[in-house]
């Protein structure tokens, strides 16, 4: 039987996948993190609070469920340590977290080669959080990493110490701050004391629930249009938060997968570089930034602002294959009189309905727009659909007609009592 959800982000990341996963996961039994690292931000609210998560599943608040970090995910096990102790402070026993043996380790190093490799780019800088993601993925693809396997081991010192001479040389290259071997080992070790009663073979925890017709909650990190293969690639982060990824980063095989969930924003945002075609900065756009507070989980850079690109979500649909789209944050676009819509790209003169795989060209892109009526209306407090202002289900169905896709939820406010629910999901 098929009983596996899917969360994906269907942009650039920040869509509200953190709210759609712990709105969901009052159903669940288990909730995966598939991928990515703690470069990633979810903000969730609920009774009057805020919690910021960046590498703990969202479905940690729920105690009766299982949470679990797969083995596609890069573990900087500090930051693990300082948000299960700042949730602990909160009431939350986080006895239900379960890390994969197989996810490889961020260590001190990864951070430090992370900025030296982005400040050496000069003006061609990537974006990155410089959170050692992409030095930690690069060392797991030429099969140097150190998995939490290996952190845990008897062996962890040898290696350890081997691995950090041979990066401080690197760092050393690169005319960065070298790490103590002898400090940094033994501050690491007795982390890995810690970690330790969380580690376990999440493959066969995985697939034994699955196997007791457990329902399974998969969220990624990031979003489709980040991924490393399908994204705006060199701007991209160093895994595949897309759909496909799930299946990689978890050990659950396909044939599990029922539905696949596509959180999008009503509008479009973008942190960091690259190419953003419907990106604009007016004072819509500081509207639309400081009432929904577009600033970084994680970094709280200030976010770009763009339209609603329906060419985005069309590619984002295919390479996803979603079954449902949530629609996120519609009530920041109350009292906008129109509300601008791309439908297609033209790139030298050409329309295209696609995005290009060269950067060069899809920053040559300009948006063909369409423009619909706008609604004064405060939805935040609406419970059901057909109470939304007309001109806000019609943008809503513009939607859906121009990707192919239902929305199935629609998000009117960051609590997750502000969720419209138009199809039942689990």
């Amino acid at each position: 039987m098929k009983n596996a959800i899917v969360v994906v982000g269907t942009q650039w990341g920040d869509e509200g996948k953190g709210k759609i996963t712990n709105y969901l996961s009052q159903k669940a039994d288990v909730v995966v993190r598939y991928q990515g690292g703690d470069n990633a931000g979810h903000t969730i609210q609920f009774l009057g609070n805020t919690y910021a998560l960046h590498v703990i599943p969202s479905g940690v608040f729920n105690l009766h469920i299982k949470n679990v970090l797969g083995n596609g995910v890069v573990l900087n096990p500090k930051t693990f340590l300082e948000e299960v102790k700042n949730l602990k402070a909160k009431g939350f026993a986080c006895d239900n977290l379960y890390i994969s043996d197989r996810a490889h380790v961020i260590f001190d190093y990864h951070k430090e080669l992370d900025g030296l490799n982005e400040e050496a780019l000069g003006t061609s800088k990537i974006g990155t959080t410089k959170k050692g993601i992409g030095p930690c993925y690069t060392d797991k693809m030429s099969r140097q990493g150190i998995r939490v396997c290996d952190f845990i081991s008897k062996d962890f010192e040898n290696i350890y110490k081997t691995t950090l001479k041979a990066k401080n040389k690197q760092i050393a290259r690169l005319h960065g701050q070298t790490i103590d071997v002898e400090a940094s080992y033994a501050e690491y070790q007795q982390i890995a004391n810690e970690i330790k009663p969380y580690v376990t073979d999440t493959i066969s925890l995985l697939n034994n629930e699955v196997k007791k017709g457990k329902k399974l909650l998969f969220e990624g990190a990031q979003g489709a249009l980040l991924d490393i293969d399908f994204g705006t690639y060199p701007f991209v982060t160093s895994s595949n938060p897309s759909g496909g990824g799930v299946c990689i980063g978890s050990g659950v095989g396909p044939t599990n997968i029922k539905e696949i969930i596509g959180v999008a924003k009503a509008y479009a945002t973008r942190v960091g570089s690259g190419a953003f075609p419907t990106e604009f900065e007016d004072e819509t756009s500081k509207y639309i930034r400081e009432t929904a507070h577009e600033y970084g989980t994680t970094t709280k850079r200030p976010r770009r602002i763009g339209w609603f690109d329906g060419v985005v979500l069309k590619y984002s649909a295919n390479i996803n294959g979603l079954t449902g789209l949530a629609l996120m944050l519609l009530d920041v676009l109350s009292g906008i009189k129109k509300i601008k819509v791309c439908v297609a790209y033209r790139l030298d003169g050409k329309v295209i309905d696609t995005i290009p795989a060269r950067i060069s060209d899809f920053e040559r892109c300009e948006p063909v727009f369409e423009t619909l009526p706008g609604w004064d209306e405060n939805i935040s407090n609406v419970k059901d659909y057909d109470s939304l202002p007309e001109n806000a289900k019609k943008y809503i169905a513009f939607i859906e007609k121009l990707i192919g896709v239902k929305v199935v939820i629609v998000s009117v406010g960051p609590d997750i009592k502000q969720t419209i629910v138009r199809e039942k999901i689990m």
